[in-house]
């Protein structure tokens, strides 16, 4: 049995003929063939629909021949056409109104103007446009700018984003955060969250990850679990962060939060890891100054005991950090310390620990000597040739100090020589792994380092890479980041190790940045910004990326999604 074959379009004349233009009144409009008279269109495109159609309904029309036909089947064309174009361009017309809206209100956000605001741009818009281009007055009046409009703007353009750091989190393989709290103008702390991350490809992200409210209190573990939240909202692996960087201490899943490395002193602790004891430090410090019958108590005991000083030096704020005077004085009072806790039968074990001592002196050795760099370059009466001399003297001696600390020659360190001289028996040799950091030195510099520095499981891989002309040839060349970028994967472990060190914060100065925008945005005239909606411009201020306006109004239609549930202003 044969099967029937299909019939074909084309066969039953289901395409449109021109000549039914003249003959009928239609034409063809997006593969559809419509009336000119009626502007309906048949629902099948056949010439029997479309006499049938001109039949019954342009009886009126029958009378026009000839020449007088062809021009009234042009006016009509022209009629409908024009139609078409009229909801095209007003179509086209509140795209573009929604657009600017979205453009206004990122700027509104960016230079920290109040929300309201918008309105008061809408007032110039207007008047520019009737004076400058009087025929375009209607469309400017169409652009939306109500307080309530630049408030859901400012809410999808931060939704945005946040979405296109999540999808870019996915391809990074290492990344850190650096965070810092401060409170705004209600008093309320806010803790700032900073994400930085790198791809296979060496591409850098930083983005602000979060903006935490800490109604309550900001003690290290409230941090950690406004951290942790951040990570886990954004979809971002644990196992892919590498470094947190804050000024509390406590612990982040598996992650530690270490000192911050604003501070000079505090970046030398992070590098040779003695950020653990310099925790120490401040807490005991703090649980004496704090603690109002403590002080008053330690304050009378040092006298009796002939001490050196009368007090332990305390700030609040991280610039005492700096001077490096705080680490000199607990180092100086440690014996009157130790024996006051233990009045108390609260001893502190460190002071009796030598490798303890031993990192407590090496910091000290170490900020004396950035402290005396300071006060080269901040001294009075200071001509401009002496301080490049300064600076390149410093910028020698740490080679020094290294090649000496690595056979553990201590003569730059006299505080750590003198801890070595009263514990004679303690064996320290093994510190000065904690002293000497080769993670930079390989990073910047790996045709630079001996092979036998470096661990086992680079050893190899290493030399193979420093008896290669051409990519010591491109080392000289390219950034850090392009020149590991140009290494094959597979071949050479460094690269995966470089992507982990350019993932990492080396300063919370983008915190310090943001702080200064967060009291212009919520200053004392705006104290009715919410927490979200200072988050939402904050992250719009920062950012890097560069949010798509025109996909913006397809996802987020429908009315406003905080504004209708929270006090605007």
């Amino acid at each position: 049995m044969t099967t029937p074959k299909k019939r074909k379009t084309a066969s039953d004349c289901r395409k449109f003929q021109t000549w039914w233009e003249n003959e009928y009144f239609f034409m063809e409009v997006k593969g559809k063939c419509v009336c000119l008279i009626y502007n309906e269109s048949v629902s099948v495109m056949k010439e029997y629909n479309v006499r049938r159609h001109h039949e019954t309904k342009h009886q009126t029309y029958m009378s026009y021949t000839g020449v007088e036909r062809e021009q009234k089947v042009k006016q009509m064309t022209t009629i409908l056409l024009a139609q078409q174009q009229y909801f095209s361009c007003a179509k086209k017309t509140e795209e573009n109104a929604i657009i600017a809206s979205y453009e206004v209100a990122q700027l509104i956000a960016q230079h920290g103007k109040a929300f309201s605001d918008g309105e008061f741009i809408k007032q110039c818009l207007t008047k520019v446009a009737g004076i400058m281009c009087p025929e375009k007055s209607q469309e400017f009046d169409s652009v939306s700018l109500s307080r309530n409009t630049v408030v859901q703007r400012i809410e999808d353009l931060s939704a945005n984003i946040k979405h296109q750091l999540s999808d870019k989190t996915c391809a990074f393989d290492f990344c850190s955060v650096v965070c810092d709290e401060s409170t705004d103008a209600t008093d309320t702390a806010q803790l700032l969250i900073f994400l930085r991350g790198v791809d296979n490809n060496f591409c850098v992200t930083e983005e602000l990850l979060d903006l935490s409210s800490l109604n309550t209190t900001t003690t290290g573990k409230d941090i950690c679990e406004a951290v942790s939240n951040a990570v886990d909202k954004t979809g971002l692996k644990w196992d892919k962060l590498c470094g947190v960087t804050t000024m509390e201490r406590a612990e982040v899943g598996q992650v530690a939060c270490a000192v911050s490395i604003t501070h000079q002193e505090a970046l030398c602790a992070t590098t040779v890891q003695l950020s653990d004891m310099v925790n120490t430090v401040v807490k005991t410090v703090n649980r004496i100054r704090v603690r109002a019958l403590y002080h008053r108590e330690f304050q009378t005991f040092l006298p009796g005991v002939d001490a050196e000083y009368g007090d332990l030096l305390y700030h609040s704020e991280a610039p005492w950090l700096s001077r490096g005077s705080v680490l000199r004085r607990f180092y100086s009072l440690r014996s009157e310390i130790d024996q006051f806790f233990k009045e108390k039968d609260r001893p502190l074990h460190e002071l009796s620990d030598p490798r303890w001592l031993a990192d407590l002196a090496f910091s000290v050795d170490l900020t004396e000597h950035l402290n005396t760099l300071n006060k080269n370059l901040q001294g009075k009466d200071q001509l401009v040739p002496q301080l490049p001399a300064h600076m390149k003297a410093f910028c020698v001696k740490p080679r020094l100090f290294e090649a000496q600390l690595c056979t553990f020659n201590v003569a730059p360190f006299p505080t750590l020589s003198e801890i070595r001289s009263a514990f004679p028996k303690a064996d320290l040799s093994d510190r000065k792994g904690k002293y000497v950091s080769n993670d930079i030195k390989l990073f910047a510099t790996p045709f630079m380092i001996n092979a036998e520095e470096v661990q086992e499981s680079l050893q190899l891989e290493l030399i193979e890479m420093q008896c290669d002309d051409s990519l010591r040839n491109q080392h000289q060349l390219l950034s850090l980041p392009d020149f590991y970028r140009s290494l094959e994967g597979a071949k050479f472990l460094p690269r995966r190790r470089a992507k982990r060190m350019i993932s990492l914060f080396g300063a919370s100065y983008i915190c310090e940045q943001t702080v200064s925008l967060m009291r212009l945005n919520k200053s004392r005239l705006r104290t009715k910004m919410t927490n979200d909606h200072l988050c939402d411009v904050h992250r719009i201020s920062t950012t890097k990326l560069t949010p798509d306006l025109r996909a913006i109004p397809q996802v987020c239609q429908g009315p406003l999604s905080r504004s209708n549930q929270r006090q605007l202003f």
